[in-house]
């Protein structure tokens, strides 16, 4: 199925629209921008010519995704949440050759109305709460919050809060993936792994 496109939005020739993605009321589309298949394009959404986007992603309403802005396949970008591209903008200074690239990794949440300084990676997974301000790389897992954003424990990819045991693993109740907690380190075993660990254990 070809991109379903409202009559308000625009969508300037020679950007690039994957299958199946929709782009809502008055949203903006530059020409260079190369979005995937599946997405979605909330109200008011402003996608800037230097940027990629994944299969699958959603982007509420009130976000702009500027230059310089990578986002990996199954984003979710909550309402009004904040790009950003120069790290030191002045009106009266031209610095369009200093943006700094960010990128926002597989399977990642941002949440409403929060805001990502330019020039970081947020890791697969990662969850940024409501409001938070993250100004730095964000781990795989991570669950951040506050101004400016803390990890304050770790989050699996069903979306809840992992409870890891004294051995350091975890186990989703939705889904059964373990991961693995070493130092800083949050790991998501693979079901095989996981599967053949759990025959060679001893009886």
């Amino acid at each position: 199925m070809d991109a379903v496109i409202h009559p308000s939005a625009i969508v300037d020739a020679g950007a690039e629209l994957g299958a199946a993605t929709r782009v809502w009321h008055f949203a903006h589309v530059c020409a260079g921008a190369r979005i995937g298949a599946g997405c979605s394009l909330g109200q008011n959404v402003f996608v800037g010519n230097d940027v990629v986007i994944g299969d699958r992603v959603k982007i509420q309403n009130n976000v702009s995704v500027y230059d310089a802005v990578t986002l990996e396949d199954e984003v979710f970008c909550g309402p009004s949440m904040v790009f950003t591209n120069v790290y030191n903008p002045r009106s009266a200074v031209t610095r369009k050759d200093q943006y700094r690239p960010t990128r926002v990794c597989r399977g990642a949440t941002l949440g409403a109305n929060c805001t990502v300084v330019c020039g970081i990676t947020i890791g697969r997974y990662a969850f940024v709460a409501a409001g938070a301000v993250v100004n730095r790389d964000v781990a795989d897992f991570a669950l951040m919050a506050g101004v400016p954003a803390r990890r304050i424990g770790w989050i699996g990819r069903h979306g809840e809060r992992l409870r890891f045991s004294p051995d350091g693993s975890a186990v989703c109740q939705h889904t059964g993936d373990v991961y693995v907690l070493e130092g800083s380190v949050c790991r998501l075993i693979p079901q095989q792994a996981h599967a053949a660990a759990s025959i060679r254990a001893p009886a």
